[in-house]
């Protein structure tokens, strides 16, 4: 197989994720206080497109809007059902400036919007319309990240079809800048202890108020500079980091109480997306099994209803 997954290099890469992470928080918002409250914040999240990143369909008075991030021409749309429209260049700016040109279009457009102005699960705070420390945005940068969420998203959205019970959308959580799909037991769990910086522990607690086995993509920090894959169940059972999970190169943080699986690995492997799917299914295995879930009830597998669709499509 041909391997054109992109090369990304966190030393490379963090500064522009941590402005972008503050333009994602300052959109997600504005679909946070717009959308109904879906079960475990799923109103709040935002999606891989074709060009970016999507609010998807917002509903505003009697029509929608959505907000669109283009890593390929590198503009923030803004569009709605009345056929108005209003997009900015996004480059080297600041929070606080991109801020204030979001909500100068969205008033030209006529939609009233008022947000919490300060950042979610980030140790710092600085409102929005003060943050001009966050200015960095590299179109190169940015475009290879979002190169490799499209990647990702088709490996997790394929991931997502072995699972009939409750599962996540596959979606892109702006508080920790992270693509995430979570699979449910369908039990009750213990009440979370919450702790996350600057966000309210009962937000915390309705998340993880069932059990769940998740895995997702995240982009690194500066305590663990590298792109990586994770996988964690809640509760966790102690014999979970235990399990055998695959590939080889998989490792088990107990500090963390996760799986972890570098992106870099995936990317150099001889077909990425048969190998990040071994992690995928074997860190689910081991929670599905530690947890005692009814796997039975829970999985599926459409293989052969795919291989009649297709048949039918040669046919015809």
């Amino acid at each position: 197989m041909k391997n054109n997954w992109p090369l990304l290099n966190f030393a490379e890469l963090k500064d522009t994720v941590a402005t972008v992470q503050l333009f994602t928080q300052i959109v997600g918002k504005i679909r946070l206080v717009k959308m109904p409250w879906l079960n475990h914040s799923w109103h709040v999240t935002l999606y891989v497109s074709a060009t970016g990143l999507t609010t998807g369909s917002i509903p505003y008075n009697d029509g929608s809007f959505q907000i669109d991030f283009d890593f390929i021409n590198h503009q923030l749309i803004i569009s709605s059902s009345a056929g108005k429209r209003e997009q900015f260049e996004l480059k080297n700016q600041s929070v606080a400036s991109f801020y204030e040109t979001v909500f100068q279009k969205l008033k030209l457009m006529g939609i009233d919007v008022t947000i919490y102005p300060k950042p979610n699960e980030l140790d710092h705070d600085t409102p929005f319309y003060e943050d001009k420390a966050h200015s960095t945005y590299n179109p190169q940068q940015i475009n290879l990240f979002w190169q490799a969420l499209v990647k990702i998203d088709n490996v997790f959205t394929r991931f997502r079809a072995g699972f009939k019970g409750k599962c996540s959308p596959v979606h892109f959580f702006w508080g920790a800048f992270d693509l995430a799909v979570t699979r449910f037991s369908g039990r009750p769990a213990p009440k979370h202890p919450g702790g996350a910086p600057n966000m309210p522990d009962d937000v915390m607690q309705e998340a993880y108020s069932h059990e769940v086995s998740s895995c997702g993509f995240w982009p690194g920090s500066e305590a663990f500079p590298n792109p990586a894959f994770y996988a964690y169940c809640y509760p966790t059972p102690d014999s979970f980091g235990s399990q055998l999970v695959k590939p080889a190169e998989a490792f088990y943080s107990k500090e963390m109480g996760e799986f972890f699986l570098l992106y870099d690995d995936v990317r150099k492997a001889d077909d990425p997306e048969k190998y990040l799917l071994e992690f995928l299914q074997t860190t689910y295995d081991a929670a599905a099994n530690t947890g005692n879930w009814d796997r039975h009830a829970l999985e599926c597998d459409f293989t052969g209803y795919e291989k009649r669709r297709y048949t039918i499509l040669i046919i015809f």
